[in-house]
Formats: structure tokens, C-alpha cells, sequence
């Protein structure tokens, strides 16, 4: 899943994650319940890179996984795609967007009765990360698996 905070990636990853019977890895859930906090960058990086060696296991043994992580940056993605290749797996990007605008309405709503796994995020926090998000363009997302 690809997108900033409030494009809707967990409503979708859930969706996916019951079509196709696959395993859903969210770092949010895991920094809620075992870090106790969303904001520690560097641990975030641990609970995505162990995310990713399970996703990678998953895929060996020959079943769907969903990584959450919001892969905001290409060399992200193409890493994850490299790591899915290695093991013969296919891989796609779910790309998420919305108008910045419509991102800081979901997230004020959001903060009114914060789902569970997830932290509040501030308008200012979207504002800035919305141009720092590298969207995968068409080619990009032409080189997908089906």
C-alpha cells in the first residue's frame, strides 16, 4: 500500500486482505501495541524491515501479504518489488491519493474518535508530507505483476 496518512489504505488493505485471503502487515499496529509510540522513526524502520523479511517468508510459501507501510519513497517500493522477485512472488503498488484538503478533513474526523492501531495526525504533519511523497507514476506502476 502506497499513500500518505487518511488516502484510505487500511479500509483497502482490509478489503484485499479478505478477497484474497492474505496476511496484512501494518507497522501502526505494531508501533500502537509493542512500541507504544508512532512517532519513533527509528523504530519504525525495525517494525518495517522485520515486516518486510515476514512478508518475504509469506511469499516463499506461496501465499498473499499486504505491506501497509505507506512506501512513500520509490527506492522503498523498488526493494520490496526486488525482495518479492527474488522469492518468484508477483507484486503490485496500491497507490492511494486525495487532495490535501480532503486528507486534513479525514484526519481532524479521524482525531475525534481515533480507531484503534492508529495515532492522530495533524494537519500540519499533512501539509508538509504531502509534497515530500514520491507518487509512483505510470511507468512505475506499469512495471507491476498482475
Amino acid at each position: 500500500m502506497c499513500g500518505l496518512p487518511c488516502t484510505g489504505k487500511t479500509t483497502r488493505a482490509l478489503q484485499i486482505e479478505a478477497e484474497h485471503r492474505a496476511l496484512r502487515l501494518c507497522p501502526d499496529a505494531w508501533m500502537a501495541r509493542i512500541v507504544r509510540d508512532g512517532w519513533d522513526a527509528e523504530r519504525r524502520v525495525a517494525v518495517e524491515a522485520v515486516q518486510l523479511e515476514i512478508a518475504v517468508r509469506v511469499l516463499e510459501l506461496g501465499n498473499d501479504v499486504i505491506l501497509e507501510g505507506g512506501f512513500w519513497h520509490r527506492a522503498e517500493r523498488d526493494h520490496a518489488r526486488a525482495c518479492a522477485a527474488e522469492v518468484g512472488a508477483a507484486c503490485r503498488v496500491h497507490f492511494l491519493d486525495a487532495p490535501l484538503e480532503i486528507l486534513i478533513a479525514r484526519a481532524e474526523a479521524r482525531a475525534l474518535d481515533c480507531p484503534p492501531d492508529t495515532f492522530v495526525v495533524s494537519a500540519e504533519n499533512l501539509t508538509d508530507w504531502y509534497n515530500l511523497i514520491e507518487r509512483p507514476d505510470a511507468v512505475e506502476l506499469a512495471q507491476d505483476s498482475p
